[in-house]
């Protein structure tokens, strides 16, 4: 499934191009999946210390939110490489935006359902005839798998679950609109908590990698024409490498990452306290891969593949993609 390429011819072709630009500045924009927070820390950091810099490139980073499509985003030419979660961007390549997995930034899963335990779930067995808050715009796909995994109709129907089209907040549980909402480990669990209206003691909470359903999220995507442009290349990959050092002096360095990113955050709406806990979750995810950071894992992107396939008579995608990934940029950002 790995993008056709010729390895030598690749390289020295990366080669001759990032000697060419070294002296110039290059530009190239990220669109980032969501807003400025944690989970984009690394490429925060790398801006702030000057690694794009030192790689010759003028990056600008665009933060995201609850009306941007990454994926909409580079189709339409607003950006060089997106941050998405593999189903995302899986789905959207079916459908005829090819786009290319050039690393895998998050190595585990952070999304779960998180339950009010006074709503009497214990099990995902418990599921049945329940309201489940879902994040839609790409975010349903995980989810949606699930349940037909559980063999639960998301119809409303009696038997099956009935599902709310969950905004980007937790007052759903909060305010018994909703038994369970989707959350992330490093986010929205916190947000309710943090509310002071429910205790931990008060929730249980299933882990999508706990329950064998867990799919790939952060990655960087681009699109196949952009692999075919050698010049363009040789700036993705100087961007990786960049980056990967800014993601690897973000865990290592977590306070003065927040602050970056605070920093960053126009909006002023995060708190100190909260992007610490967020940052701290988030370098369990980045978590250490043998072959460096963001190396996207060929059985946990068959994993993911199986996963979405795995629908019933409703998958995800249909087929297994073709040249859904490369290894070339990790390699050529060694």
């Amino acid at each position: 499934m790995k993008l056709s390429m010729t390895i030598g011819g690749m390289a020295t072709a990366i080669a001759l191009c990032m000697a060419a630009t070294a002296a110039n500045a290059e530009d190239l924009t990220l669109q980032l999946k969501w807003v400025t927070q944690a989970q984009f820390a690394g490429y925060y950091v790398a801006q702030e210390k000057g690694f794009y810099k030192d790689e010759g490139l003028n990056v600008t980073i665009k933060a995201g939110g609850p009306d941007v499509n990454p994926s909409q985003v580079i189709a339409g030419g607003g950006a060089d490489v997106v941050v998405d979660w593999m189903p995302s961007a899986l789905a959207t390549r079916e459908k005829g935006v090819p786009l290319v997995n050039i690393a895998q930034i998050f190595q585990k899963s952070g999304l779960m359902l998180t339950c009010r335990k006074d709503s009497g779930i214990k099990s995902p067995a418990d599921f049945k005839d329940k309201t489940l808050g879902v994040w839609f715009g790409g975010n349903e796909y995980p989810f949606l798998n699930w349940m037909n995994k559980l063999g639960l109709k998301t119809d409303g129907s009696a038997g099956g679950v009935k599902v709310l089209k969950q905004g980007f907040n937790v007052d759903p549980i909060l305010q018994k609109q909703a038994d369970c909402i989707s959350t992330m480990t490093y986010n929205e669990y916190w947000q309710i908590i943090e509310s002071g209206q429910l205790k931990a003691d008060d929730l249980v909470t299933f882990k999508y990698e706990d329950e064998g359903v867990a799919t790939l999220e952060d990655g960087l995507y681009t699109l196949d024409a952009t692999l075919k442009d050698p010049a363009k290349v040789a700036a993705l990959a100087k961007f990786l490498k960049a980056s990967k050092k800014g993601w690897e002096y973000a865990v290592a360095n977590q306070d003065e990452a927040v602050k970056i990113v605070l920093e960053n955050d126009e909006t002023g709406a995060q708190t100190e306290g909260h992007q610490k806990t967020m940052m701290q979750e988030i370098a369990k995810l980045v978590g250490e891969n043998p072959k460096g950071t963001g190396y996207l894992d060929e059985a946990a992107y068959e994993r993911t593949v199986q996963t979405l396939m795995s629908g019933g008579s409703d998958p995800v995608i249909t087929k297994a993609p073709e040249g859904a990934w490369t290894h070339d940029i990790s390699d050529a950002a060694k």
